[in-house]
């Protein structure tokens, strides 16, 4: 029996292999177009960004070495470019172009797929770069190598773009990423998504959603990317990861049928519309085993499967049938581990099949235990019988071996109650004597039965805060740091005692910061008679980070202090205090950090952790004022830590008329006449050459919108006041004699008359003269005005970062 094999990556490796170990009589023949077969794909993004270092290393088999063991007639660097179904041969075209045929009993397809890479004007520009194979690998390892890579642009964010953004930016380079969806990573739901978002931004990646590239202007080695909202940035090398097809051409001529997702059409035996002739990997299509729908699915693990099953079937009959695959996935994103299975709501809504959902935040092991993780957990299942249809895992630890146990479950047609009973090991440093999928699988159960009736994040914006009450139970310290807008606040252990206070005759809508305290807040009401009450699923930690603004704005994170030495770090004597401020927000670690250091002596030291990336930019700025000492800080899997030692009472610094003289400027109002003023006296104060710093905050923020701000995603009081705010400059009012708009557009006229620059004309001129424009972060959250929408050289900051611009200033003016 002659068995022949076109493609020899994967699939095609596989079955190759696993013919000769049932048939050690079997002509084998393998045909692939490249020139390496059996390499690990998936790991081409690490061999770029040095993760990887040996190129060999990526090679699981050398044709020589395959064809040794295996006695198997390898060809590389020739290309199948025709089947002849009728005389059962395949044309074969070599390297020289000479074509010859060769014959076969049983033809398996293995082509795999190809990048998409549209007609875009300039994509053909030599530092533009799709990744899919070993050529391709060395192509940009060999780019990276030879020119200067400072600036980097991924175009598509999934899987393999998010890969080739942390591999890049573990070469230096500065990496932003484009993607057309709302969201990174396309298998997963946007609210498990925006858990990656954030963590990207605070790795220094630049997150572009919502765009898209209308073209390339390459010039020398830097290629001006241009996206079709008018956005430029320019880049010394571009990934292009916008997605792959099916390579079907082949089959195609043959007349195999394609199936309605474009892929290889194969029965459950993996064989194509014609006998003998079967077909593996990236170009088939095959039905889900959850909907029973076609799809493509594109994973290296199902591809060795179907290698494994599809050479059974050719050699001893149709014995075994195909599953099918659900699709389980994993990636490493910096810090962060992000997995799925299933399928994900979005994709069951789209197909308008009923699912509910549950979220649960917990850690990796043991919270006693150091190093105790975040991991947080999606659940989707059906609603009538509560089999499991899809997971999602964030985290840091363990979430490999979670998402396995659930995608095990799912391929069994397993239950929510299911996963209740799944007995997990303990100890621990490895989990907790409640294993975080027990929990989810709990609180699954308790949203299946009505035990505790759920509200998601996305209808929160909806709830009429006159018809019902939104109720938060943590504790005022944490309602203080942040809350959802319209809350009242009673923390859950003080409830029983203000049941008072709360209607009996409206909905009552619960959260808490995971979704614990809210449960127990549920049990309390409805114990006591309340009726229309629900749980806000996932608790203020997943609302948070799904209504997030994505800023573009980048923040380097330094690891040092500009005045430490590792002699700082080391050999001084000292007391050390260390203090867990995670889960406060802006200003509570601040806070939190002067009520620390007033507690210990002069050289003793704090270290400090916290979640918030806002502290991180403040704390260098508080330091400065406070005369302490910023010895360390740094950032560790979305935890951030600082070192800082206590300095002696601040020595007073007399200015002198030699001495340099700051100039600060609080804008508050947008009066066109008041901002006018505030750019004339920066203007007048840079020009002598003074550091002049702007510290926008509330109104004034309106002073420095784009002209064009890109669309950007926010919750309905965001949008309320886009609607009642000024989009823009151009749209700013005067404070006296405006008179429905004719003061304003009076004034304009007779500025330009008179040959008086304009309020655009002066903004651009101060940040050309070097003036600091600072947007508060705190009036940003409070009136729903994103990082996106303020002008290129504005950065965000806090009050500690304008009381260190203030201190060394002898003018500061509150316009």
């Amino acid at each position: 029996m002659k068995y022949l094999i076109i493609g020899g990556v994967a699939g095609g490796a596989t079955a190759a292999a696993r013919i000769r170990r049932i048939d050690e009589s079997a002509e084998i023949v393998m045909v692939e177009k490249g020139p390496y077969i059996s390499y690990a794909n998936c790991g081409l993004p690490y061999y770029i960004g040095g993760t990887i270092q040996e190129r060999s290393r990526l090679f699981l088999q050398t044709p020589q070495s395959f064809s040794k063991r295996f006695k198997i007639d390898v060809r590389i660097r020739e290309e199948a470019v025709r089947i002849d179904v009728e005389r059962k041969c395949v044309q074969i075209k070599k390297t020289d172009q000479s074509v010859y045929e060769e014959t076969f009993d049983k033809l398996l397809l293995s082509p795999g797929s190809s990048p998409v890479k549209p007609p875009l004007p300039g994509i053909d520009a030599p530092n533009i770069f799709t990744l899919r194979n070993v050529e391709d690998t060395d192509n940009i390892k060999k780019y990276i190598t030879t020119h200067r890579v400072n600036k980097a642009v991924v175009v598509g964010a999934g899987f393999i773009g998010l890969e080739m953004a942390e591999n890049l930016a573990q070469t230096g380079a500065q990496v932003n990423i484009i993607e057309m969806a709302n969201q990174v990573m396309a298998p997963i739901d946007f609210s498990m998504a925006s858990l990656v978002h954030q963590h990207l931004i605070e790795k220094g990646i630049g997150l572009y959603l919502e765009k898209a590239v209308s073209a390339f202007n390459h010039a020398s080695d830097t290629t001006e990317v241009i996206l079709s909202s008018g956005e430029r940035m320019e880049a010394d090398l571009v990934i292009l990861s916008i997605g792959v097809r099916p390579e079907t051409q082949l089959a195609k001529t043959a007349d195999i049928k394609i199936g309605e997702t474009g892929g290889i059409w194969v029965d459950e035996y993996l064989q194509t519309s014609i006998p003998d002739i079967y077909a593996v990997g990236d170009a088939i299509e095959y039905p889900h085993p959850l909907t029973g729908l076609p799809w493509l699915n594109y994973l290296a693990n199902p591809a060795n499967r179907q290698g494994r099953l599809v050479a059974d079937n050719m050699v001893l009959g149709h014995q075994q049938a195909y599953e099918g695959a659900i699709g389980t996935s994993i990636a490493k994103v910096f810090d962060m581990t992000v997995a799925s299975t299933g399928l994900a709501a979005k994709k069951l809504k789209s197909l308008h099949l009923p699912y509910l959902s549950s979220f649960t935040h917990g850690s990796s092991h043991a919270g006693y235990y150091p190093n105790a993780l975040p991991i947080s957990i999606k659940l989707i299942f059906a609603p009538e019988t509560g089999k499991i249809l899809g997971a999602q895992i964030v985290g840091y630890d363990g979430v490999d071996k979670r998402i396995d146990q659930i995608a095990l479950l799912i391929k069994k047609g397993g239950t929510i109650e299911d996963l209740m009973h799944i007995e997990h090991a303990y100890a621990p440093p490895y989990s907790s004597a409640k294993d975080p999928i027990a929990i989810a699988g709990y609180v699954a159960h308790n949203v299946l039965t009505g035990v505790m009736p759920v509200v998601y994040w996305k209808d929160i914006a909806n709830i009429n805060t006159n018809e019902a009450v939104l109720l938060d139970v943590r504790t005022k310290e944490e309602y203080s740091m942040g809350h959802i807008p319209n809350s009242i606040n009673i923390p859950v252990d003080s409830l029983r005692e203000q049941l008072n206070t709360l209607p009996a005759d409206k909905p009552i809508y619960v959260y808490c910061a995971v979704g614990l305290r809210g449960y127990l807040a549920c049990q309390i009401l409805k114990g006591n008679g309340y009726k229309h009450i629900y749980n806000l699923s996932g608790g203020y930690k997943t609302y948070s980070a799904a209504t997030a603004p994505i800023s573009t704005h980048i923040t380097p994170m330094t690891t040092k202090g500009p005045d430490a030495s590792s002699d700082d770090l080391n050999t001084k004597s000292h007391k050390t205090l260390r203090v867990d401020a995670c889960g406060l927000q802006c200003p509570g670690p601040i806070m939190k950090m002067k009520s620390s250091i007033d507690m210990i002596e002069e050289g003793d030291r704090i270290e400090m952790k916290s979640t918030d990336a806002g502290f991180m930019r403040d704390i260098q700025a508080w330091c400065n004022i406070t005369g302490h000492q910023l010895l360390q800080k740094d950032s560790d899997k979305g935890v951030y830590s600082v070192t800082i030692e206590k300095g002696g009472t601040k020595q007073c610094h007399v200015v002198s008329s030699c001495d340099s003289k700051g100039k600060t400027l609080i804008v508050f109002s947008d009066d066109l006449d008041k901002v006018l003023a505030s750019f004339v006296l920066a203007n007048g104060a840079a020009a002598t050459g003074e550091k002049v710093t702007m510290f926008f905050t509330f109104w004034g923020l309106n002073a420095i919108k784009r002209i064009h701000k890109p669309k950007v995603q926010k919750d309905i009081f965001g949008r309320m006041f886009s609607m009642m705010l000024p989009a823009n400059s151009y749209k700013l009012k005067l404070s006296k004699m405006n008179m429905g708009g004719v003061g304003t557009r009076m004034m304009r006229f007779i500025m330009k008359k008179k040959g008086i620059d304009s309020l655009e004309e002066l903004r651009r001129q101060a940040l050309e003269n070097g003036v600091e424009f600072i947007a508060c972060q705190m009036s940003m959250d409070v009136m729903g005005v994103n990082a996106e929408e303020l002008l290129d050289g504005v950065t965000i900051g806090g009050v500690a970062t304008y009381m260190e611009r203030a201190e060394q200033a002898n003018v500061n003016l509150f316009i």
